[in-house]
């Protein structure tokens, strides 16, 4: 394959082109690429800002409705919820959330997360003050401190 072989594109516009030309890629007949709609165009109705508003935001295009977004997960809400009622079921909750998540596609794996981590810490720091407790009476037991 030689470079004679590829197409470089239409040849742009120039005042030259006899007037039954077709014209370029995206331009309108009879006019350069760029520089918008004829004098006295007028777009079709229901196109451009409303009169009197001002240029609108961004948005969705008229017609179309908001996104479609997917559901999060119940188990993951529940997880990050129970964190306050009773740690240990909120990390079983968390980790059976994330591997739904998984399995699904659903949202709320950083819930499961929060879940789990929140949940982790709440049971070691609940084993560490029952086994600081269960110290402290054995040597209260045994006279070793007073």
């Amino acid at each position: 394959m030689s470079q004679d072989d590829f197409y470089r594109g239409d040849a742009p516009w120039s005042p030259a082109d006899p007037p039954g030309s077709p014209p370029a890629y995206g331009a309108p007949a009879g006019q350069p690429p760029g520089y918008g709609p004829p004098p006295g165009a007028r777009a079709p109705p229901g196109y451009g800002p409303p009169q009197g508003y001002g240029q609108p935001g961004y948005g969705p295009p008229p017609g179309y409705g908001p996104g479609w977004r997917r559901p999060t997960n119940g188990m993951a809400i529940a997880a990050l919820v129970t964190i306050f009622v009773f740690p240990p079921i909120s990390l079983v909750l968390g980790l059976i959330a994330r591997r739904q998540i998984r399995e699904t596609g659903e949202e709320g794996d950083g819930l499961a997360l929060a879940g789990i981590i929140v949940g982790g810490l709440a049971v070691a720091a609940f084993v560490a003050f029952l086994l600081f407790w269960i110290v402290a009476l054995a040597s209260i037991s045994n006279g070793s401190l007073g």
